[in-house]
């Protein structure tokens, strides 16, 4: 039988001081073309738990990882960090286009900081194609050369979501993407989100219980570093097994 869990976090610990763990012995299953909601109160591990996928982690001092994170069985603890974050692609809270690029730079510029020559008729296919695939290109095609930076605050956000596509990751990593949007920009971001799960997984940290309810077929809960319950989304808000995850989604607590 396939196994379509394109991910596996197996006793994944993260430290950032000596015998105190900021996520604590995580062991999960991701299933592919699904998205997938971490949730949980602020400072339990979600966005370290999240940026140890695609090794981003290791951009601070001092850090610990200890157990197994597999993506496509391989341990991408011990792979090339270039070759990992190609593989996971990153959206962050904030919508971060470069600002000294163009929208067309933007978009490419995984293949500039990895050293990917590429001839230009590619480069333009791949920033059409990406552009399309987050509805943006019909409100940027003619100023492809104009700054990241004066399109919207939505419109950037999913111009970083092309250019976390362009390198044709396997999976997708996005920490509170629509925390910084307003309520219009965040649902043209959750529709293109479940269109763009058919083709790709996505794991997204969310503070917004609803939006998890919306869009997330699967939900984490963690707690203090720990990650209390794992479900189909639809059972756990329905039926929590766990009395602090109830509490959780009731509200009592976060």
């Amino acid at each position: 039988m396939k196994d379509n869990n394109i991910l596996k976090l197996k006793d994944v610990s993260i430290s950032y001081v000596p015998g105190k763990n900021a996520v604590n012995k995580v062991c999960a299953e991701i299933k592919e073309n699904s998205i997938t909601a971490i949730m949980g109160p602020s400072g339990c591990g979600k966005s370290t738990l999240l940026r140890a996928i695609n090794r981003m982690h290791e951009l601070y001092p001092d850090i610990n990882i200890s157990g197994e994170i597999i993506l496509r069985d391989q341990n991408i603890l011990k792979m090339n960090p270039i070759k990992v974050r190609r593989m996971a692609g990153m959206v962050f809270q904030r919508p971060n286009p470069f600002p000294t690029m163009s929208i067309y730079n933007n978009v490419l510029a995984g293949y500039k900081l990895n050293g990917i020559k590429l001839p230009k008729a590619e480069k333009d296919q791949i920033v059409e194609e990406c552009l399309r695939s987050v509805g943006l290109w019909d409100e940027v095609k003619e100023s492809l050369n104009k700054k990241g930076t004066f399109l919207s605050g939505g419109q950037q956000q999913r111009l970083c979501i092309a250019r976390a596509l362009a390198l044709k990751p396997d999976i997708l990593l996005m920490d509170e993407p629509t925390s910084a949007l307003d309520p219009i920009a965040t649902n043209r971001i959750e529709e293109l989100l479940l269109e763009i799960k058919k083709h790709l997984t996505i794991v997204i940290v969310t503070h917004n219980m609803s939006q998890a309810a919306r869009i997330s077929d699967y939900s984490m809960f963690m707690y203090l570093g720990e990650l209390v319950e794992y479900d189909k989304t639809e059972l756990m808000f329905t039926n929590p097994s766990d009395k602090r995850t109830e509490q959780y989604l009731n509200g009592q607590f976060g």
